[in-house]
């Protein structure tokens, strides 16, 4: 299996253009993060995790030729605003694209899109064949996928669990019954939004703490906010085991 970061970063703090600090003027390629999202390559099945606002930039980067299904996490709009988007693959495929979502993200993906999923689509509209998931096991193309339910301060948000890796991103809580499902992963892409504590996502030493508990062989923090500080600096602070994902960064498993 091989996983792409597409995208390591977030909306969240200040907008780079109005910002001055470190990270933001930095001229090293790590610092420059586009909106949170992964490819996952199984066999000949590839599969992406969200499709963020910068989705059509993170594909054209990425040399992604063929996309077989979209698997979403929760409704904000940094994780589905890039859907319209599709309709390129719709165009190379000769098919719609298969995407996985809970009811309520479903519901939330028509309110924003509402012509993709119109009884009468307008020609040349974005095709997408909507399946909705629950908390449980589901297979995508043949790859086994477990949910993990995590919560975004209320707002309750899937993680995911793919053979020995697991993906947590908006979270700032795993309830323990959730965290039995991540016994035993050996690779952990977990949100980290800045040092200092946050109201509805992981900050560093709260991310650090999860992954001691649960000793992945390695994990890779994601959903970084400007507010990080350097990429270069911030690695060389981390335990072992432990890496600061980067856009373009890609894993083995």
């Amino acid at each position: 299996m091989k996983i792409t970061f597409l995208g390591t970063g977030t909306s969240q703090g200040v907008p780079v253009i109005a910002c001055n600090c470190e990270a933001c003027v930095s001229t090293d390629k790590s610092d420059k993060r586009l909106r949170t999202s992964i490819l996952i390559e199984e066999s000949d099945h590839t599969l992406i995790i969200d499709t963020s606002p910068d989705f059509r930039q993170q594909m054209l980067s990425a040399n992604v030729r063929k996309l077989d299904a979209v698997l979403y996490t929760h409704e904000h709009r940094d994780h589905i605003a890039g859907l319209d988007d599709i309709r390129a693959y719709n165009h190379l495929q000769k098919k719609a694209m298969d995407i996985y979502a809970e009811k309520r993200v479903a519901r939330a993906l028509k309110y924003e899109f509402p012509y993709i999923f119109s009884e009468h689509r307008y020609p040349g509209a974005p095709e997408v064949n909507l399946h909705i998931i629950e908390n449980r096991e589901l297979y995508i193309n043949q790859i086994k996928v477990t949910p993990i339910r995590v919560m975004h301060y209320k707002l309750p948000v899937l993680g995911f669990r793919i053979g020995e890796f697991a993906y947590i991103t908006d979270a700032n809580f795993i309830p323990e019954e959730e965290k039995e499902k991540l016994a035993g992963v050996k690779y952990l892409i977990i949100n980290s939004l800045r040092k200092e504590k946050h109201v509805s996502h992981f900050c560093l030493s709260e991310s650090l703490q999860v992954i001691n508990e649960l000793s992945p062989r390695r994990a890779y923090l994601t959903h970084i906010s400007h507010q990080m500080g350097l990429h270069e600096k911030l690695q060389n602070e981390l335990p072992s085991g432990v890496c600061l994902a980067y856009d373009g960064l890609k894993i083995e498993i």
